[in-house]
């Protein structure tokens, strides 16, 4: 897989860059609330404006529906991107049209401008090769002869859309930093991790995570349960949950798991519960096998932290996806935060898998050095591990 340090030792003074970043961000009305994302994109687009490339970002900005919609527009992206490389970063008004065009065209050697949202085109997800390709054309059309492309956008590696997939088949395409240390660190993962190997889970939907805890089962030590996922599994114990979250269709699937791995999976020994799904709920803990009626488990409780800390404490590899509990509530913080420090106070390879697992250690105050490498795509990392195949990483692989 060509890389980064390829494309640059080719010489990138004065030719245009193209570059899909992951800058879906959250956002509050305009402002960026957690722009972990925007700051792993820096070292890719530095090292191309300091070798003197003419660096066009692509990316997306939450669910539009093929359509400009100003809600998820890229401009206060731009702005923080901006304020973070210490110049100022244009945006334009459309992806690939006029504006796009009369941006790209302004770029000098070393700058760096950012199209709008892919996703305002309904072609870059469409399920039509057709469509997307002719996206993709007007993508590389518009950097032109001898540009480049540059994929640093794990978070959407494990999707096959045009601006990372497609439009790497058009132009010569090589793994940014980012995509780079992703994959090699997954790949230890799934290779020949440090024993003992414990993977933490958590998160709302035990569906979401089904297919990988199958695959992963038979390679670790111990998976650790939270979250609203871990309810799903108390009543496949047969235990009432109260009003938690479950997934009735999921009990027999989830029964059969337990049966069969019965020695690796650990689940929650009590919960903290409250009456209403809100952050100034009457709360109370309890075992997990006594939720009351109207009730509903919303974090691990302290005694679960300790038994998760006790098997944590003795990993040497450690991947965790999926918060303990509803951390942005305060009430509800105390799991995620013991299972985060946990990990940072182990001596393991420590893995954090993205997604909400990032945000809550950013939230929460967590040291981000603690841990060995904080993941930017929480869904690529877990497809990945599930051993599916990552389409923006294989076509940059010139397997697919």
């Amino acid at each position: 897989m060509n890389n980064l340090d390829d494309l640059l030792s080719e010489g990138v003074r004065g030719r245009r860059v193209l570059v899909r970043a992951d800058l879906n961000v959250p956002l509050d009305g305009d402002k960026i609330t957690d722009d972990g994302r925007v700051r792993a994109s820096l070292p890719t687009i530095e090292k191309l404006t300091g070798a003197g490339a003419r660096v066009v970002v692509t990316a997306h900005l939450g669910r539009p529906k093929g359509e400009p919609d100003p809600q998820f527009s890229l401009a206060p992206v731009a702005r923080r991107l901006g304020e973070l490389l210490g110049t100022e970063v244009p945006v334009a008004g459309d992806v690939t049209g006029d504006s796009a065009r009369s941006v790209v065209d302004g770029l000098a050697d070393g700058s760096v401008a950012l199209l709008e949202n892919v996703r305002f085109d309904a072609r870059e997800t469409s399920k039509d090769e057709a469509e997307r390709g002719a996206f993709a054309r007007e993508l590389a059309d518009l950097v032109g002869d001898g540009a480049a492309f540059v994929s640093d956008g794990f978070g959407v590696v494990h999707r096959k859309q045009a601006s990372v997939y497609d439009v790497a088949k058009l132009l010569p395409g090589y793994a940014g930093g980012l995509v780079l240390s992703e994959v090699d660190v997954l790949r230890t993962l799934t290779g020949h991790p440090k024993r003992p190997y414990v993977v933490v889970l958590g998160g709302s939907k035990v569906s979401d995570k089904f297919g990988v805890i199958e695959a992963l089962l038979p390679k670790v030590d111990k998976l650790l349960i939270g979250g609203g996922m871990a309810y799903t599994f108390l009543a496949a114990q047969g235990h009432q949950v109260g009003s938690s979250l479950l997934q009735n269709d999921q009990l027999d699937a989830t029964r059969e798991l337990l049966a069969n791995h019965a020695d690796k999976l650990v689940l929650p020994v009590d919960v903290v519960a409250a009456d209403a799904f809100a952050a100034d709920a009457k709360t109370q803990v309890v075992d997990a096998d006594a939720i009351p009626e109207g009730w509903m488990g919303l974090d691990i409780g302290p005694r679960s932290v300790e038994l998760f800390a006790e098997t944590l404490r003795a990993a040497k590899t450690v991947f965790w996806n999926g918060p303990a509990g509803v951390f942005e509530f305060e009430a509800f913080a105390a799991g995620t935060r013991g299972v985060a420090q946990s990990i940072v106070d182990s001596d393991a390879f420590s893995v954090v898998g993205g997604g909400d697992s990032a945000a809550a250690v950013r939230s929460l105050g967590l040291p981000e050095d603690g841990f060995s490498h904080i993941s930017t795509g929480g869904g690529a990392s877990l497809e990945f591990l599930e051993g599916k195949d990552l389409p923006g990483v294989a076509v940059l692989e010139g397997n697919d």
